[in-house]
């Protein structure tokens, strides 16, 4: 009968998603067991399609190098691009490299050079991850992805929802256009405010980032 048919599916979707929950509590589960020893932990987000010859690539690198060596640590989303490069430079200095990997339709692969790996296969379990642990934000260029991350950080310092951190953004150039829209459009027309955007620092040398957050960060 029909109406049997579709009660049959309703239940299905009921089971299916009591079983999501479990999936989604595991994630949780497993960050929080994984990382709860991380300390001093530096996100750095950018494209996933900046390839090792790029002057981005070796700049996302040495940054994490230079982390590692004042005594950080370095979270990445564990992919490809950006990430690789940082993954690479915080475990070519010895430190912790952490590598948090999301399932994706083009099987996104994780990095070789994340130390601690973790898979999700969910956004905002990963997100939480990054927000929980990292103590700043550090944005080279990037697409959506990067945007997003980038985006909901501000979002929730500018909400309160989570204690003030640095927010980096690298790379005065390509960020300018972006910044100088939020400046002439929201700031503008009172979308924001302009104490939201002065918690932004925009900034070009791996040495002034490392110098600006060894100042900033006191744990």
């Amino acid at each position: 009968m029909p109406g049997r048919g579709r009660q049959y599916l309703i239940d299905e979707w009921k089971i299916q998603d009591t079983w999501r929950l479990f999936r989604i509590l595991g994630e949780f589960t497993e960050g929080f067991e994984t990382l709860s020893e991380v300390e001093r932990a530096v996100a750095i987000f950018g494209s996933s399609r900046i390839l090792p010859h790029d002057p981005t690539y070796a700049r996302a690198e040495a940054l994490a190098e230079k982390l590692v060596r004042r005594g950080f640590s370095v979270i990445t989303g564990g992919g490809p691009g950006i990430m690789e490069a940082a993954n690479k430079g915080a475990a070519q200095a010895g430190g912790a490299s952490i590598g948090l990997n999301i399932e994706l339709p083009m099987e996104q692969k994780p990095n070789p050079y994340a130390n601690i790996q973790l898979g999700f296969r969910y956004f905002f379990s990963r997100k939480v991850m990054f927000v929980k642990y990292a103590t700043a934000y550090v944005i080279l260029p990037g697409g959506f992805g990067t945007l997003d991350e980038f985006t909901e950080a501000i979002t929730l310092i500018q909400t309160k929802k989570i204690q003030p951190f640095p927010v980096i953004l690298v790379g005065s150039a390509f960020w300018e256009g972006l910044l100088n829209w939020m400046k002439g459009t929201l700031l503008s027309r009172g979308m924001i405010e302009s104490m939201d955007l002065d918690r932004l620092r925009v900034m070009d040398d791996p040495d002034e980032i490392v110098e600006y957050l060894g100042k900033t960060i006191i744990l």
